[in-house]
């Protein structure tokens, strides 16, 4: 069963070699009790050892039941240990923080025993060594007899086939030794018990057969063991036999993570307070990350609630014609954070201001399908779902017009009434060029969005205003008054409305150019007042009439009685209400100051589809009906110049004697740009600034009526190439007009005969280019330059199924990340072309808040972080403390058959069960604090539903990485734990 062959054991200690055992040769029966003698360093113990496979032979070999152990691994070392072999040491070396029964099942839950069957074992053992109402017991409540027979019971609960005492005797008195040893001597009947032992009485007493050492060899075998050629057969069969039992026992050998948690937290209980202060310590980063997660929550929750009460104010709005400005407000936003690929070697500029105005001279532009898309939202019922409502814009002109109070009519355009209050043009003046964008931005009359059911108001504007008087709109022709919540509308919107008069903002303008001091008037009128305004829309197909001669139309609009005209052809419209932000409501949505319905719109569609003008363009889709000229083609290329001069020949044969008189005075009159530009560089010699200033001075305040000395003053802040360029250009257009008017002046003296024939010289006189020239100049049109799309839009005519913009609410952010997902399938579902492309502005500027959080939250996690690197360090270091306490522990299981890999399991298990508890305390201490912190921030901001929350994710993610640092600080000193020799360790104290 068990053979030793000229087994040699060598130790090296420095330079020296110790040879302890020296050769060796034993063979073992299957049972007997064999007591090995000798005295102190003759090598009993190591020879134990290793045929304990604690400690392993320099030379020979070991024979386990007739199989070599030279191939051995340690995973074969180990399940012999387990399966094949029981300890029965001096010291005991039961592990001191587990019970009687634990100590004793250790060895089976490698052995991979069902938790039922090992305490049935276990149990049984401690009945055969009279224990059995020991089982819940310490072993340091034990006496040192009860305590070795808690050690033997440790040994046979795997009914292993050696039994190995070192000094089982050696700690006890004499009564108990002889209890001990007669039980040793009853296993020995079915088992191969081997004992070391120094006493020959006890040895000579109770052993079967005594071995004598003495210097490593042996001296003296009282019964030694000789096989023969039947016990050899025997022998081969058990070999193959237990060569397939060590595999399989290989196979399910294994300390379960569940032991290796049991016994680091029994050890971890008998170190109570060290326990708590290491969790605690180890918290203190946890708390920190916790408190900023708690905080960053907190806040992200109120702007999402923020967010989700003044969505309806922010709809998701798709354009038919989008401009795409989220590339351009993201580089603006990074301007600072890009990094450059030049050297840091001197300054260089930045192109931020080239990147924001190519964005606004040259925007991105998309073309959207809405007409299909349309039918999308209306027919997926998924996306149906998630809409609060729906609203379809149509881009159709929107004019309005009133008479003031001497009847004359006016229009409502805010923008051109400001211009003409002004007296000048915006865009004549260059210093002023800068105002017209600004209140091109002001709405006043603005589309209020409709309900379900054919309700004229949605539900949502009726939850965000209040009606102040009179009522909401109840026919297409109503519209109500917006002002806000101190009952005002901007003066801007007062002159839109005809509530100021035109005389009054000219006064005003006059007073400022004046330099006066604008004394600022409140104004107030009657709700009454208000309510019995009315106005005139006119669809923009009324903009033209029939011209007289029948071919074509003509454009009344710039006219006084074309005012009036299309003022008694509108639609009349009525103020119905007036209405006020409610005080409750967190965002509304309308920004005009007059809401009209979706019925008023689909009432200008409808007259306008009504129109003649429309219908005749509708049925002439080649035509420009407006001018009575064909469309060009989308082939169209322009003449040659040859073909142009033989054109504009052929015209002027056919012009009368008077017509063509005419032609030759719009020709002749007409400066040369070469002369203009001779004359110009003439006259710019010699001048100087001051003389330069006064031309200046006096032109500016002819064309602006401003005071003289707010002119002067913007003069002198010019440069001077600033000056001579806005001299040249005054020059430029005075010698124009000068040579135009002297040149008139002269032909209308000549009779209309004469100029006819000089024109026809000059055709004749004049080449190709400058005949190309005057076809491109003088010679009327014979094909429109708008086309078919253009004169539809100018008409106002709009199809109901495509829109020019479609507004998507609903009532979540959620919701509305659903939709832009819906909107995301439907693209991936249509070709290219019919793509939907948008900017969702809102969640731009509302990501970058939540990105800032973030950021700074991130920022703040981070220093926080290195407390927790140093509490995972200190907690390493504490593991490693640990080690240094439990190395006989590490021992003991070794010899029970625990692997290197168990071993570090159990310390793996104890730095796990530490960062399970610091981040529990963590979590628990954070839930504490959020109580002050909380109260502290309602204090100081003054909102009461803002406070630190720790999202429950958050806080077991928190436990888990407190766990997995813990687990990785104690990963050196659990590799140091698992590479102890068990030898050493066993003989540690």
């Amino acid at each position: 069963m068990l053979k030793l062959s000229n087994i040699v054991k060598e130790y090296v200690t420095g330079d020296t070699t110790v040879t302890a055992l020296k050769g060796i040769s034993l063979d073992f029966r299957k049972n007997e009790f064999v007591s090995v003698l000798g005295h102190s360093g003759c090598g009993k113990t190591t020879l134990l050892n290793i045929i304990g496979g604690l400690d392993h032979y320099t030379n020979g070999d070991l024979f386990i039941n007739g199989i070599s152990t030279k191939m051995y691994k340690d995973s074969d070392w180990d399940s012999y240990r387990n399966h094949s072999v029981g300890f029965v040491f001096q010291s005991y070396n039961l592990i001191p923080h587990q019970s009687v029964l634990s100590n004793v099942e250790l060895a089976l839950t490698l052995s991979g025993v069902s938790k039922a069957e090992r305490r049935k074992r276990a149990k049984d053992a401690l009945e055969k060594v009279g224990l059995g109402d020991q089982v819940n017991k310490k072993p340091n409540q034990m006496s040192g007899g009860q305590m070795q027979r808690v050690a033997i019971a440790r040994a046979l609960v795997n009914n292993p086939d050696i039994l190995l005492a070192d000094e089982p005797t050696g700690a006890l008195d004499t009564e108990t030794s002889r209890q001990i040893m007669g039980l040793l001597k009853e296993i020995a009947s079915q088992k191969l018990v081997i004992m070391v032992t120094h006493n020959p009485e006890i040895a000579e007493e109770y052993s079967t057969r005594v071995i004598k050492l003495i210097d490593g060899e042996v001296i003296s075998d009282s019964d030694p063991y000789t096989e023969d050629a039947t016990k050899k057969e025997e022998k081969q069969a058990i070999a193959k036999k237990t060569k397939k039992e060590r595999k399989k026992a290989q196979k399910t050998r294994s300390m379960t993570f569940f032991t290796a948690l049991s016994l680091s937290l029994n050890n971890l209980m008998t170190k109570k307070t060290r326990t708590i202060l290491t969790s605690f310590a180890g918290s203190i980063g946890i708390i920190g990350i916790a408190l900023i997660l708690a905080l960053s929550n907190g806040i992200q929750i109120y702007i999402d609630q923020i967010q989700e009460e003044t969505l309806s104010s922010y709809p998701l709005t798709i354009n038919s014609r989008s401009e795409d400005m989220s590339e351009t407000i993201l580089a603006l936003m990074s301007a600072n954070s890009e990094k450059s690929d030049h050297e840091l070697n001197a300054v260089y500029s930045s192109p931020v201001l080239n990147e924001l105005i190519n964005s606004m001279t040259n925007p991105k532009y998309t073309e959207n399908n809405l007409k299909d898309f349309k039918v999308f939202l209306e027919t997926d019922e998924e996306i149906k779902g998630l809409i609060t409502e729906l609203d379809y814009s149509y881009d159709i002109p929107f004019n309005v017009f009133y008479k003031d109070a001497e009847g004359k009519v006016v229009k409502s355009d805010a923008m051109e009434l400001m211009q003409e209050s002004m007296g000048m043009s915006m865009g004549n003046m260059s210093s002023f060029a800068s105002i017209s964008p600004a209140y091109s931005q002001m709405e006043i009359y603005e589309e209020m969005l409709e309900g379900d059911g054919g309700a004229l108001i949605s539900n949502m504007l009726l939850e965000q205003y209040d009606v102040i008087y009179g009522d909401w709109p109840k026919a297409y022709n109503e519209v109500v008054l917006i002002v806000n919540q101190n009952n005002e509308i901007s003066d801007f919107a007062l002159l839109a409305l005809g509530l100021t008069t035109l005389d009054e903002a000219k006064q005003t303008w006059q007073n400022i150019g004046e330099g006066e001091k604008i004394e600022t008037k409140v104004k107030s009128w009657s709700y009454d007042e208000i309510c019995n305004m009315t106005f005139r829309v006119v669809p923009a197909s009324n903009f033209y009439s029939k011209n007289p001669s029948g071919d074509g139309y003509i454009d009344i609009s710039s006219t006084d009685a074309g005012h009036t005209y299309m003022y008694d052809n509108g639609i009349e419209i009525k103020i119905s209400g007036i209405i006020r932000p409610d005080p409750d409501a967190s965002g509304t949505m309308l920004s005009g100051t007059i809401g009209y319905t979706k019925a008023l719109t689909n009432e200008i569609i409808s007259k306008t589809g009504q129109s003649e003008i429309v219908k005749e363009q509708l049925a002439s889709p080649d035509t420009d009906v407006i001018l009575g000229l064909p469309f060009k083609p989308e082939d169209y290329v322009e003449p040659l110049n040859e073909i142009k001069a033989e054109d504009f020949k052929e015209y002027v044969n056919g012009l009368s004697t008077k017509e063509k008189a005419d032609l030759y005075r719009t020709i002749a009159s007409t400066p040369d740009e070469e002369v203009v530009k001779q004359q110009v560089d003439s006259q710019l010699k010699g001048l100087t600034r001051e003389y330069i200033e006064t031309i200046m001075l006096d032109s500016f305040i002819a064309e602006s009526g401003m005071d003289k000395q707010t002119v002067k003053d913007y003069i002198a802040d010019m440069s001077d190439e600033e000056l001579f360029a806005q001299v040249e250009e005054m020059l430029t257009e005075s010698i124009k007009t000068q040579i135009t008017e002297t040149t008139l002046k002269q032909l209308d003296a000549l009779p209309d005969g004469q100029l006819a024939m000089m024109l026809g010289s000059t055709v004749a006189s004049s080449d190709v280019d400058h005949l190309a020239r005057y076809y491109d100049n003088h010679m009327p049109p014979t094909m429109s330059d708008s086309t078919y799309d253009q004169n539809i839009s100018a008409l106002g005519v709009v199809s109901i199924d495509t829109p020019s913009s479609i507004n998507i609410y609903a009532s979540t952010f959620e919701a509305k990340d659903n939709i832009a997902e819906a909107i995301t399938r439907y693209n991936n579902s249509v070709d290219e072309e019919d793509k939907i492309s948008y900017t969702d502005y809102v969640a731009l500027m509302l990501s970058s808040i939540t990105t800032i959080i973030n950021v700074i939250s991130y920022v703040l996690i981070a220093f926080v972080a290195i407390s927790l690197v140093v509490s995972s360090i200190m907690i390493g270091i504490i593991t490693y403390i640990s080690v240094l306490e439990r190395t006989k522990e590490i021992g003991i299981l070794r010899a029970i058959g625990a692997s290197k890999k168990d071993v570090s399991r159990v310390f793996n298990a104890e730095t796990l069960i530490i960062g399970f508890a610091a981040g529990a305390i963590g979590i628990g201490l954070t839930l504490l604090l959020c109580l002050p912190v909380n109260h502290i921030i309602r204090v100081l901001s003054g909102i009461r539903n803002i406070g630190a929350q720790l999202p429950a994710a958050g806080a077991i993610i928190l436990v888990v990485i407190s766990m997995l640092l813990t687990f990785i600080a104690g990963l050196i000193p659990s590799g140091i734990a698992a590479k102890k020799d068990p030898v050493e360790a066993l003989r540690s104290e």
